[in-house]
């Protein structure tokens, strides 16, 4: 069976395990705590970062990004990546978007400030950088928004990883009870349809210990 090192609110991790149910793929989970940085495994991610997965094979894929193109190749069945050049490249563009600049001016401010500062030792959050991702969520939202009004799905006519990115960090940030729907109903609707999904219902029932999300994490109908 293949293993995904994981954290369960990692934005990264939680894209991959998206693809993998998405492509109809088995998978173990195992729990990954980076801050050990334990020999084992920086042998297979010098990085110490999650996500991890490990084939059958014994192949060692590090990278959400790496592993996201690696099973687009190697079980193309089910593509994630777009159907034409134009949609590959605009698959590709919203990845690199929501991994890099959402994930800069929204999830460091949010999730590493109130879940990740903890877990490694480093203090209180930052007053001043919550209100910052919170004002940046918003900006990111209406763009979202925007991007759901003009398509059926954030970069053309199907499902793609643009989608699933989107939506891993989204629900990493809605875990915490981040995430004020009533900003964007256009984005609400587009999260709602991706939420819906076979594929998302393991992320719909995490739970970190000491941790509850709020009352409509979990609700389809939300």
């Amino acid at each position: 069976m293949r293993l995904l090192y994981h954290l369960p609110l990692s934005p990264y991790s939680r894209k991959v395990r998206l693809a993998l149910a998405e492509k109809g793929l088995d998978f173990e989970l195992k729990l990954e705590k980076v801050w050990e940085r334990r020999p084992e495994f920086l042998a297979m991610n010098p990085a110490a970062q999650v996500p991890v997965l490990v084939e059958d094979s014994g192949l060692a894929i590090p990278d959400s990004g790496a592993i996201c193109e690696y099973l687009d190749e190697a079980y193309p069945n089910t593509p994630l990546l777009g159907r034409t050049l134009a949609e590959r490249v605009e698959c590709r563009r919203l990845v690199a978007w929501f991994d890099g600049k959402f994930a800069r001016e929204v999830d460091d401010n949010l999730l590493f400030e109130k879940l990740m500062r903890r877990l490694l030792g480093r203090g209180e959050p930052e007053a001043a950088a919550i209100r910052a991702g919170f004002v940046n969520l918003r900006h990111h939202l209406a763009y979202l928004g925007w991007l759901a009004e003009h398509r059926k799905w954030l970069a053309g006519d199907t499902l793609s990883l643009a989608d699933l990115t989107a939506a891993a960090h989204l629900s990493a940030l809605d875990f915490l009870g981040d995430v004020d729907w009533s900003i964007n109903p256009a984005a609400k609707e587009w999260y709602a349809r991706v939420k819906s999904r076979p594929s998302f219902r393991a992320l719909l029932a995490d739970r970190v210990g000491g941790m509850t999300p709020p009352a409509h994490y979990a609700n389809l109908d939300f």
